[in-house]
């Protein structure tokens, strides 16, 4: 997609704006998450969106630090809400657009993100690489911070590794 650097500068205006002023640190999370993929969506109008960014794995389920992952479902881990139907929306799950295609060639801000997606209507696919074993016996903060650089890095080849499966393609393609 091509951007003009009119909107390249209003985005990047915007986007400067999600940071915290009183603290002085950037907007992490699921409401910046969210937000930032809605004014994304509704300024650039895309075919597709991509939502890359790190991860806690599971042991119990086989992952290892390093290990990125096409994710076929997303959810919110630490939104409950106890009223019936309630609880279903707190958990978000929302399952990724289907890649069939793109799975044979190669999380919580990822369910805001499929959030925003989905209430315009936008298929999202998301890239997740991890950083930390949630059910291991390093503290999360410690692992996350030894491993963030090397995991990103991989993470930044699968990304351009997706992003050149997906040029040029229809979405049924994928």
């Amino acid at each position: 997609m091509y951007m003009n650097q009119s909107t390249d500068k209003q985005l990047s205006n915007l986007f400067h704006q999600f940071g915290d002023l009183c603290l002085g640190v950037d907007s992490v999370g699921t409401i910046s998450a969210s937000l930032v993929t809605y004014v994304s969506i509704q300024a650039l109008q895309p075919d597709l969106v991509i939502n890359a960014g790190t991860a806690g794995g599971f042991k119990a389920k086989g992952a290892t630090v390093g290990d990125t992952f096409l994710v076929s479902h997303v959810a919110f881990r630490d939104r409950r809400i106890p009223f019936p139907v309630f609880d279903l929306y707190g958990i978000g799950l929302q399952q990724a657009f289907s890649t069939p295609n793109l799975l044979r060639t190669l999380n919580l801000k990822g369910a805001a993100v499929a959030y925003a997606a989905d209430l315009l209507k936008v298929p999202a696919v998301f890239i997740k690489a991890v950083t930390n074993i949630v059910d291991g016996d390093k503290p999360t903060i410690v692992e996350y911070r030894q491993n963030l650089t090397v995991v990103t890095a991989a993470l930044g080849l699968a990304v351009a590794e997706v992003v050149d499966f997906i040029n040029g393609k229809c979405l049924s393609g994928l």
